[in-house]
């Protein structure tokens, strides 16, 4: 059978358009809180005191979902068939920042504590994302997002942080994401069988 590979292109933005969703629904659902725009999809390592962030969401694992690797050939149509998509579990990372503008060190991490449970408190009302809140090919393509909470031990985490050099541990939490799922673009003619054999029998179709 001869493989070929299509020129469809769209499932190379899903990783990205999985994060665009989760800053925009952070970003719709806690604008009376902080400022949208300091909600930011970025690596906490890369966060400096003088930025204006209060919320950082960072994506620090991509693993690919082993209950949902061998799936069946796609039918096209009666002499084409599509390679199964690529399905994948997405792990973030959720913090918070102070805002600057406050003296008192215990006010400052009540309201760091605050956004980072509001926060919370969106994902977990909304752990099933679909229709006018996905972004980008995911609502196209009529993909469903699945959030839940990813409990990680204080070793794990800080062995995430120490990556970070000279960042100090901050309130975090992790959340995973799936299914993701990135369509193939491999395809391959499946030739209609026209004849089988059975012993000395020939047998058309």
């Amino acid at each position: 059978m001869e493989i070929t590979q299509s020129i469809n292109l769209s499932g190379h933005t899903t990783i990205a358009d999985v994060s665009e969703t989760l800053i925009y629904l952070l970003r719709s659902n806690m604008e009376n809180l902080i400022n949208p725009d300091s909600i930011i999809l970025f690596s906490p390592g890369e966060i400096e005191a003088s930025d204006s962030v209060r919320l950082s969401l960072f994506l620090f694992q991509i693993i690919e979902n082993v209950h949902m690797k061998n799936q069946e050939m796609q039918k096209i149509n009666v002499t084409k068939l599509k390679y199964p998509p690529l399905i994948l579990d997405l792990y973030y990372m959720l913090t918070s920042y102070p805002s600057p503008g406050i003296q008192d060190k215990t006010d400052r991490t009540k309201e760091e504590h605050s956004i980072l449970g509001r926060a919370m408190q969106i994902l977990y009302d909304n752990s099933i994302i679909s229709g006018s809140t996905l972004r980008g090919n995911l609502k196209e393509n009529d993909q469903e997002l699945h959030i839940s909470q990813t409990p990680l031990s204080l070793d794990d985490l800080t062995k995430i942080w120490n990556t970070f050099q000279d960042k100090p541990l901050r309130p975090s939490i992790c959340y995973m994401v799936n299914t993701i799922r990135i369509e193939s673009t491999r395809e391959k003619d499946a030739k209609r069988v026209i004849e089988c054999k059975l012993d000395k029998y020939v047998y058309e179709v």
